[in-house]
C-alpha cells in the first residue's frame, strides 16, 4: 500500500508541472505606449491567441528608445514561449546601423516566431505645399529649398531614411524634421508648420480622407489596399521603394515546437475576416509568415539598409 501510494504521489508531482504550464499566463510585450498600430495589433493577437492556446495571453507595454529596451529585456527572458515580443523591424534592421551597441544581436538573440504584417509609407502633403501632384511639391522643394522639409515620427526610423532616399531618388534634397511620434508630425503638417510627411500611413490616412491633407504617394512596390487611388513612388518615375513588417519574437533557444504552435496560432488569428480588416484600416497589410521566412526577411532588410544609412551621414545623439 505504501509503495503504490508513493507511486501516485511520485505520478502527481510528475504531472503537476504539465498542468501549471498550461494555466501559465503568456504575455506580449510592446515596446511602444498604447494607442499605436502595434500595440492595437497585439491585443487583436492576444485576445484570437487566447483562444487557440487555451490560456491567458496579455499585452504589456513597455515603451522606450523606439522599442529597442523591450528587446533587450526579452534577449533575458526564459525560453519557453510565454514572453514574447511584437516588433516593429526598424529595432531589427535600422537601428543595429546606428549604435555601436544597442544590447542585442537581432539575427542571434532572439527566436524568430511569425511575421504579423507588411506596411509601406505615405508621403503627404499639408497645406503649406502648393496643390499638384508629388513632382509638382518636389519641384517647389526645389525652388525654394528654405523650405524643403519633410517630418516624420523620430530621427533614425524607416520613414528617416525613406524620406532621404526620396529625396536621392527624385535629386530633389530634403531636409528631415524629427518629431516624437507621429501625431505630432501630423498636427504640424495639418497646421501648415510644415510641408510634407514621410510616415506610415495610418498616421495620416483619417486626415486625407477628410481633405485635410493630400496622400500624394506610397512607398511600396504595389499600390496600398487602404489607398487603392493613391500612386506609388515607382509609379510617378522615382526609382525608390521603402517598406517594414512587423514580427513576433521570442528569447534565444526557444523549443521549434513552442515556435510552432504559436506560429500555427497567429496564422488562424491573421486568417479571421475581422482582424484582416481592422489591419487594412490602418493601412497595413496582413501578411503572416513563419518564423523561417520572418528570419529570412530581416536579413534581407538589413542588407537593404546598410548602404543608405552609412551614406547619411546620420549619428544619433
Amino acid at each position: 500500500m505504501k509503495r503504490r501510494h508513493f507511486a501516485a504521489l511520485a505520478g502527481a508531482a510528475l504531472a503537476a508541472p504539465i498542468v501549471l504550464a498550461q494555466d501559465r499566463t503568456l504575455r506580449i510585450w510592446v515596446g511602444f505606449p498604447p494607442g499605436g498600430s502595434a500595440d492595437v495589433i497585439a491585443r487583436m493577437l492576444a485576445q484570437k491567441l487566447s483562444a487557440s492556446l487555451n490560456q491567458t495571453v496579455i499585452v504589456e507595454n513597455k515603451p522606450g528608445a523606439a522599442g529597442r529596451l523591450v528587446l533587450g529585456e526579452l534577449k533575458r527572458a526564459a525560453p519557453d514561449g510565454q514572453t514574447l515580443v511584437l516588433s516593429p523591424s526598424g529595432a531589427m534592421v535600422i537601428a543595429p546601423w546606428l549604435y555601436s551597441n544597442i544590447g542585442y544581436d537581432p539575427v542571434k538573440d532572439f527566436t524568430p516566431v511569425s511575421r504579423i504584417v507588411t506596411f509601406d509609407f505615405a508621403v503627404t502633403a499639408g497645406p503649406a505645399a502648393p496643390q499638384g501632384d508629388l513632382k509638382t511639391v518636389l519641384a517647389w522643394m526645389k525652388a525654394n529649398p528654405g523650405k524643403a522639409n519633410y517630418a516624420t515620427s523620430g530621427a533614425g526610423t524607416v520613414p528617416h531614411f525613406a524620406g532621404l532616399m526620396l529625396g536621392q531618388a527624385s535629386g530633389v534634397p530634403i531636409t528631415h524634421v524629427a518629431y516624437r511620434g507621429g501625431a505630432p508630425a501630423a498636427q504640424d503638417l495639418i497646421g501648415g508648420q510644415i510641408p510634407l510627411m514621410v510616415d506610415t500611413a495610418s498616421e495620416t490616412i483619417e486626415h486625407h480622407k477628410a481633405g485635410k491633407v493630400r496622400i500624394l504617394a506610397v512607398t511600396g512596390e504595389q499600390r496600398s489596399k487602404a489607398l487603392p487611388d493613391v500612386p506609388t513612388l515607382k509609379e510617378q518615375g522615382i526609382n525608390m521603394a521603402a517598406d517594414a513588417f512587423f514580427g513576433l519574437y521570442g528569447p534565444p533557444g526557444m523549443p521549434a515546437d513552442v515556435t510552432a504552435r504559436i506560429d500555427r496560432a497567429v496564422a488562424d488569428a491573421l486568417k479571421d475576416p475581422t482582424v484582416q480588416e481592422k489591419i487594412v484600416a490602418f493601412g497595413l497589410v496582413p501578411s503572416h509568415a513563419p518564423a523561417a521566412d520572418l528570419a529570412a526577411t530581416q536579413v534581407t532588410h538589413l542588407k537593404r539598409w546598410e548602404t543608405p544609412i552609412k551614406a547619411s551621414g546620420f549619428k544619433p545623439e
